[in-house]
């Protein structure tokens, strides 16, 4: 079993944040013990429990967990992983003091949009209405393969709802291994004519991130500018831009490279076929987000090589016959990452169908 005083290591960290429930424990006055399973979300040194929504003659503050942490807010959380190959068996422990956030206080609404990014579940409860629990983690503990991924993952349908858009990471490598898996979910995407007319730049170095950054960032400063907008404004945008950059443990250029696509004599048509490209480049991309999220792994998506193409190409001195597109960022979140932007509901979306479904 391995220790972390006052705060949890970044091992401990990405397998809190991987987990989809983990048990509280709470102790009354007297030290009774009540444990429950959770829903939980986690954010740079504390855990955020929702309050569900309960029938109306149980109220929140008469949940025996609430009780309890109003008379003894010393509290530890479970979250592990069991297998039936029990090497992959694992734990985080972390124990801490817990308080009720208030509705209407900063901090509740921003634990309200983390636990409602990494439940969908909960866009149709009403959290926001009642308290969250904030356990502020002073010490944890943890035992078992916390860097390894089972075989067996979530429906594919869970999976793209789970996977979301990071963009501060730990400072822990990803393994080479998983990288290249990214890339073989990212390889068999669709493509026109079975040409897979995209290309994959890998980046980990400090030196050529920083040398990245830097040649995109006048071509940004030049775009927001021209947008007129302020000066404050745009060095703030650029600062965010480049530390996101700076930030992931691993970077994936994503490149078109139109050579190999049939060629016709008439330019509507070759704009299509460098239209379909592009959509399968989109496939490639959504294939690489759900690997990297299969292995544990959080990602991120960037277009902002679409802005500077020539500075991308030139910074890393890649064939000019390629045309950068995206950016994926990969590594383990710091936190779970903000709530995902709503969807539209699928009635809005789907505008055609020949027969009810």
């Amino acid at each position: 079993m391995t220790e972390a005083s006052g705060v949890l290591s970044p091992e401990q960290t990405a397998f809190l944040v991987r987990q989809r429930v983990a048990r509280l424990a709470t102790a009354d006055a007297g030290g009774r013990p009540h444990a429950v399973p959770v829903c939980f979300a986690y954010r740079t040194g504390v855990v955020y429990v929702a309050l569900d929504e309960k029938p109306k003659d149980v109220p929140p503050e008469r949940l025996k967990r609430v009780r309890n942490i109003l008379e003894n807010p010393e509290v530890t959380l479970v979250a592990d992983r069991y297998e039936e190959d029990w090497s992959l068996l694992a734990f985080v422990m972390v124990r801490g003091r817990a308080e009720l956030l208030e509705p209407g206080i900063e901090e509740h609404g921003a634990a309200v949009r983390l636990l409602r990014g990494k439940y969908h579940q909960y866009e149709r409860m009403k959290i926001e209405e009642n308290p969250v629990i904030a356990v502020r983690a002073e010490n944890a503990a943890s035992w078992g393969a916390l860097g390894v991924s089972p075989s067996a993952g979530p429906p594919v349908l869970d999976t793209i709802r789970g996977r979301r858009s990071a963009r501060r990471y730990l400072p822990k490598p990803v393994p080479d291994e998983a990288v290249w898996r990214v890339l073989e979910a990212a390889r068999w995407a669709p493509s026109p004519h079975g040409r897979q007319p995209w290309r994959f730049a890998v980046i980990t170095a400090d030196e050529t991130r920083e040398r990245l950054a830097d040649a995109m960032g006048g071509e940004w400063r030049s775009n927001l500018t021209m947008d007129g907008q302020d000066a404050e404004v745009v060095e703030m945008r650029l600062e965010g831009s480049r530390r996101r950059l700076l930030d992931a443990p691993v970077l994936v250029l994503l490149c078109l490279y139109l050579e190999d696509l049939d060629t016709y004599p008439d330019p509507d048509r070759q704009q299509n076929e460098t239209t379909m490209a592009v959509q399968s480049l989109g496939a490639a991309a959504q294939n690489a987000l759900l690997a990297a999220y299969d292995q544990g792994l959080d990602a991120g998506w960037m277009c902002a090589p679409l802005f500077a193409p020539g500075e991308v190409v030139g910074a890393l001195g890649l064939d000019p016959a390629l045309v950068p597109q995206a950016l994926l960022t990969l590594g383990y979140a710091e936190g779970d990452p903000p709530k995902r932007r709503g969807r539209r509901p699928l009635e809005e979306l789907v505008v055609y169908r020949d027969r009810a479904i």
